[in-house]
């Protein structure tokens, strides 16, 4: 592919011409321009150029010949064709040796042949051998295209890649994992896959002949596993998706033709890339609509369910529990806000959603369970698989693993979750959703707030909350622990707190002392102060069992 100096040489109206130097090099030497010229050189010629001159300007003088001569080579150029028989009769050994040391071909032309005639030639051979180029190209593009279009993968569109330009390809995506190689070592792809790989210097760009091609700016050079490498960026509406890589061995130059071919088989993986990402998004859409309507819909046809579960790779037949979880910030009073009305500026819910449901994924294949998972808005709703009798445990160590990552991942934030068991093995999803959502409602409310809270465990509370709605009850609240809420606002201390912690200690005043990191003498001035302003006694049961009642009803917020 591509017009060479050999046939140049072989033109018809060059039949008398004289190959002097080079002659090995006539067939690999690429002809990309023609042009005429005397001296100076300059920057004249540029790369690949077939150059013209009479040498007139030499006045035969061999040294200045030899200088023209050698500008001529510094410049990149492809050949030069001299006129013999008017300046110049016979080339001087000595620039002949020169040519040959440069591995540069230079052609005797005789003085009759017009050099309009040469370049007339030469660009109808270029502008033939370029529209056969650009013919060739338009044809792998289609069949890239088509490719993707009939539903094959990264691995035939890098095929058609080698098969074409003959040059090793990987094709990763934008984390790196390879998708498609050929024809490439298995120790060079863990290379890849390891992301092992030491940028190249500025002076080690590949070796290209057109560097006005669009896609040259956006080559990169790495080493990988000692061989160079390049990649370019495959990206969809500013979407990065991945990386298409090629090697040049021994440094095989990259012409035109050859990044054509890369700059189709770049567009062919981002069409692919798209292609994946539309499916993908639709299933996840399908997903998250059908667990959706498991939590927050009454769904009577179990048949119908159990068999749209199954399209998308549901067992309904198994046994589920309920975790709804709820992104949250924890403020300076240890309490929890809602992640939505308090965002940080460096967060998104869009990311946190993406890491939830990575780790949710990565826990429930750790544990060896079956998960079903999906978002509305800030809350998370997973299904997670169980045995009947285990399923506090499961949960359990199904939220450790999900913790500790993110808690790496996400220091601004806390997830609060709720959990119920399922009611019975073919339904009880909306059931146990609805019981998960309380849980993760009464675990906020209580002092201080829980993380996790199981339904089974909130029974106490959801009796005090079938009373919340009383006069009575709600008067008796107000009038008992109205003078400790004031208290602790105007003397910033936490009266309610140290009572509760004093009672769940059972009235053990050293182990309430150390929990709550207070003097002993502190503890007890705070317990009168308590008993004063509450006109009630810490020793009489009944005053305790109201106080306790109480304080529990107001954390609730039912006052």
């Amino acid at each position: 592919m591509g017009l060479t100096a050999h046939k140049i040489v072989q033109l018809p109206l060059l039949k008398e011409a004289i190959v002097l130097t080079g002659t090995p090099y006539l067939k690999e030497t690429p002809i990309e321009w023609i042009s005429v010229i005397e001296m100076p050189v300059e920057n004249f010629v540029r790369e690949n150029e077939c150059v013209l001159t009479t040498g007139i300007g030499c006045h035969g003088d061999t040294l200045l010949l030899k200088q023209f001569v050698k500008d001529v080579i510094q410049s990149g150029a492809s050949m030069l064709g001299i006129a013999t028989g008017r300046y110049i009769f016979d080339l001087p050994q000595e620039i002949i040796q020169l040519a040959e040391e440069h591995q540069f071909i230079i052609v005797a032309v005789p003085w009759e042949v017009r050099f309009g005639d040469i370049m007339h030639k030469v660009l109808e051979e270029i502008n033939q051998d370029k529209k056969i180029e650009r013919q060739l190209t338009e044809e792998i593009r289609r069949e890239l295209i088509n490719d993707v279009l009939q539903d094959k993968g990264l691995q035939e569109i890098a095929e058609v890649i080698v098969k074409h330009i003959n040059v090793p390809v990987v094709i990763t995506d934008y984390a790196r994992y390879v998708r498609a190689a050929k024809p490439v070592e298995t120790e060079t792809l863990k290379k890849f896959q390891q992301d092992d790989k030491v940028p190249l210097s500025t002076n080690e760009s590949p070796n290209v002949t057109y560097i006005e091609h669009p896609l040259y700016p956006q080559i990169e050079g790495y080493y990988v596993h000692e061989e160079k490498w390049y990649q370019v960026l495959i990206s969809t509406n500013h979407r990065k998706q991945g990386f298409l890589w090629f090697t040049l061995p021994d440094n095989k130059p990259l012409s035109w033709f050859m990044m054509n071919v890369l700059e189709h088989g770049i567009t062919a993986c981002a069409l692919y890339f798209l292609k994946e990402n539309a499916i993908e998004m639709t299933e996840i859409r399908l997903k998250d609509n059908f667990i959706l309507k498991l939590a927050k819909e009454q769904n009577s046809d179990l048949r119908e369910l159990m068999s749209k579960g199954e399209l998308l790779g549901y067992d309904l037949k198994c046994t589920y529990i309920c975790i709804v979880g709820e992104i949250c910030l924890r403020d300076k009073t240890a309490s929890f806000a809602k992640f939505k009305q308090d965002r940080p500026p460096t967060s998104s819910l869009q990311s946190l959603n993406y890491y939830i449901q990575k780790e949710i994924t990565h826990a429930a294949r750790l544990i060896g369970r079956k998960a079903m998972a999906t978002f509305d808005e800030d809350e998370v709703i997973i299904y997670l698989q169980t045995d009947h009798h285990l399923h506090t445990e499961t949960a359990n160590e199904f939220l450790d693993t999900i913790e500790r990552r993110l808690n790496e991942l996400l220091t601004e934030v806390v997830l609060v979750w709720g959990i119920a068991a399922q009611k019975n093995e073919l339904g009880g999803f909306h059931e146990s959703y609805n019981e998960a959502k309380n849980a993760l409602e009464l675990g906020k409310k209580q002092q201080g707030g829980a993380e996790r809270t199981f339904f089974k465990d909130t029974r106490i509370n959801r009796i005090l909350l079938t009373m919340a709605d009383h006069k009575d009850i709600i008067h008796v609240v107000k009038e008992t622990i109205k003078p400790l809420i004031e208290y602790d606002e105007k003397r910033q201390t936490d009266l309610i707190h140290t009572f509760m912690t004093y009672n769940k200690h059972k009235g053990n005043v050293s182990q309430t002392a150390r929990e709550l990191n207070l003097h002993r003498q502190s503890l007890i001035y705070r317990l009168r102060n308590i008993e004063s302003l509450t006109q009630l006694s810490l020793i009489n049961g009944e005053d305790i069992f109201l106080l306790e009642l109480c304080i529990r009803l107001w954390q609730l917020r039912v006052t």
